[in-house]
């Protein structure tokens, strides 16, 4: 009984330290100013052309520090980069941020991932505008009567979509929202939902864009012949144990096998006070006050064949979502001009607040690859798996690269990028040790489906909670006790197929 009551204490006082902290600017700058000014002298305790080794671990602990203290993912990760800035040069830090920036916005998946946002979140703006949103939504509560439907709804909702996580992540929270709120489920019980069902479920499926950006990385970096890459992921799909535990573990939270921890049993608790939305959390921004109702028939076609083109134009254009999106979004332009939902200005002006709307976590993803780029530079990814190299063993080799690239992952946010630097070094490896591809696939996969899935700045992460409706540091900490658990039980699949399959 006294644990129970001095759990809040102890919250409260934690709260009330940061509070202090965060709302006194000179105390405030005086940390962040004592930090960088480390990070500066350690830049001179530096040889040059020599490797930072444990230095270029620095600036992603740093981020985690500072998310864990200000709950501002946005905020952290410029910490972590202008440390890892000043550990490089600090002399050239302004040019350095500046080419940095510049590198970052060039590079061609930015530029894809800013269209793709940007483009779903003016389809999604659209349809809830059209009404058709709330027509599927209240189609789905005259069939779904209890709170354990609701979730596994969703859950099957987030396996359906399996072509990108991205799709998954904006579409399935943004229909499931209004009746998760009906049975008082928190909206970080939803982003925990719909985000379990994004990465790791699209990595299962050889038809989404992750299967086609590995199979195409694989064959770059010779883990098979030339036009084989398709058929190596579809082997390796058995042994990607991070997806399927994350799966499993979904499905027993949905169906109320598995308890509420942390953050979640608090949200939880809120909820069913009637406050699923977290405190001092804004709408997300879509405008639905010039709505016009149409039949309930109508308004669910009107959501379902939009959805149907999204998913159909992605895959005829070699699942490429952007194109998908471009194709459904002047779809449901003439679909909702011609039936006088909305006439033209109002259709442009959906999709210009539904692209403002998507600023904000386009910008965390955009701040989350200049991480990525720093720690190249400062040479993270080679060490830690240096580090790792005096234990590989062909049994062990499955386990540990689940376990050094998910840390990757989780410090950089960029479960894509990270592999166009570890994959020459993994796969040369593996087959040094004569070891099984499909499972060495496997557990690659596994590791960037879990850091993908644990970061608080990763591009899903950040993505579910916006469409879900609530901060992606609130998101995450009511999510990391579910992925430990699934990463547990990868790490000891892996651990098992490792001295099985080898």
């Amino acid at each position: 009984m006294s644990s129970d009551i001095a759990q809040p204490e102890a919250d409260s006082n934690l709260a009330c330290t940061v509070n202090e902290t965060t709302n006194s600017p000179q105390k405030w700058m005086l940390f962040f100013g004592s930090i960088m000014a480390f990070f500066a002298y350690l830049s001179t305790q530096h040889v040059d052309g020599e490797p930072y080794g444990f230095y270029s671990l620095l600036p992603a602990l740093l981020i985690l520090f500072v998310a864990v203290i200000t709950k501002k993912p946005l905020e952290s990760i410029f910490a972590g980069i202008i440390a890892g800035l000043l550990l490089l040069d600090p002399t050239n830090i302004v040019s350095g941020l500046g080419d940095l920036s510049i590198n970052v916005v060039m590079d061609e998946t930015i530029a894809w991932i800013v269209l793709v946002c940007g483009m779903m979140g003016g389809l999604i703006n659209m349809l809830e505008r059209g009404g058709s949103v709330l027509s599927f939504g209240e189609m789905l509560a005259r069939r779904i009567k209890t709170k354990r439907g609701t979730m596994l709804t969703t859950c099957t909702l987030g396996i359906m979509v399996f072509i990108d996580d991205y799709l998954n992540s904006l579409a399935v929270s943004a229909s499931m929202k209004n009746l998760t709120d009906r049975y008082k489920i928190s909206r970080e019980k939803l982003a925990f939902l719909v985000d379990s069902t994004a990465a790791p479920v699209c990595i299962l499926v050889p038809v989404s864009t992750w299967a086609v950006y590995f199979a195409a990385l694989l064959e770059e970096n010779g883990a098979t012949a030339e036009g084989k890459g398709m058929s190596l992921y579809i082997e390796s799909i058995p042994y990607m144990a991070y997806g399927w535990a994350a799966l499993i573990v979904v499905f027993l939270v949905a169906g109320g096998i598995l308890g509420d921890f942390g953050s979640m049993k608090t949200a939880e608790k809120r909820a069913q006070t009637g406050q699923p939305i977290p405190p001092g959390i804004q709408q997300d921004g879509f405008d639905t006050s010039a709505m016009k109702r149409t039949t309930p028939i109508v308004g669910l076609l009107n959501f379902l064949m939009p959805m149907a083109v999204l998913v159909a134009a992605s895959v005829y254009y070699e699942i490429d979502l952007l194109l998908g999106a471009l194709v459904a979004s002047m779809f449901t332009m003439v679909l909702y001009f011609w039936q006088r939902l909305m006439n033209f200005g109002q259709l442009v002006d959906s999709m210009l607040d539904g692209f403002k709307v998507m600023l904000h976590p386009i910008a965390v993803v955009c701040a989350g690859f200049m991480v990525k780029e720093v720690n190249d530079q400062l040479g993270m990814t080679p060490y830690i798996i240096d580090s790792l190299a005096p234990y590989l063993s062909k049994e062990l080799l499955p386990a540990l690269v689940f376990v050094s690239m998910a840390a990757v992952v989780f410090a950089t946010g960029s479960s894509w990028g990270v592999f166009v630097v570890s994959l020459p070094i993994v796969i040369p490896m593996a087959i040094s040790l004569d070891m099984s591809m499909p499972l060495t696939v496997g557990a690659l996969l596994s590791a960037s489906a879990f850091g993908s899935h644990a970061c608080f700045f990763s591009d899903s992460t950040v993505l579910s909670s916006q469409g879900s409706g609530c901060t992606p540091m609130q998101h995450a900490l009511s999510q990391i006790p579910y992925a430990m658990i699934g990463a547990v039980i990868a790490l000891v699949s892996l651990l098992i197929l490792g001295f099985t399959v080898a």
